[in-house]
């Protein structure tokens, strides 16, 4: 199949030809959803994709485990808030039950839009680097002494040059 011809296909097709190509492990849960575990530089991402024909709505959920000192909570929380003004598209939250940080994004295809290769790949592409990004923050602040302000600064810095 060629590439163009994955255009036509449901967001979910795409995203599972997509994991497929690229190896990635997956389970297709029924014909709206799919989900996928990606290994990164910091942990391992288990990426959710849901699409919903009502709100017309591809929804992608990234997340992985994460556990910070109860106290800490209220220093995480607020780095947060700040990570998620840096981010134009889509935001962190934290799941505390489920001990669990998550990325969201959800893909708008309103007006029976067709999802593209392209989106897809920009949307988990987004998602894996904002988690890569932005983990080292969560844990200053999460372990560290860190202020959310400090942690996100050096998160946030491009690095220049090479170690």
């Amino acid at each position: 199949m060629h590439i163009q011809e994955l255009d036509d296909l449901h967001p979910i097709d795409l995203v599972q030809s997509m994991a497929q190509s690229r190896d990635w492990v997956f389970e297709r849960t029924n014909d709206d959803q799919i989900a996928v575990v990606v290994e990164g530089v910091w942990q391992c991402y288990a990426i959710s994709l849901v699409w919903s024909e009502q709100n017309e709505t591809l929804r992608l959920v990234c997340s992985f485990d994460f556990s910070p000192p109860v106290g800490r909570l209220p220093a995480l929380y607020e780095a947060l808030n700040l990570a998620n003004d840096s981010c134009w598209s889509g935001a962190f939250t934290y799941w505390r039950d489920q001990k669990t940080m998550a990325f969201i994004y959800g893909l708008n295809l309103a007006g029976g839009a067709l999802a593209t290769t392209e989106q897809v790949d920009e949307i988990i592409r987004t998602s894996l680097v904002a988690c890569e990004k932005l983990y080292p923050a969560f844990q200053l602040v999460s372990w560290g002494e860190d202020s959310p302000e400090a942690a996100l600064k050096i998160a946030i810095n491009d690095a220049y040059g090479r170690a």
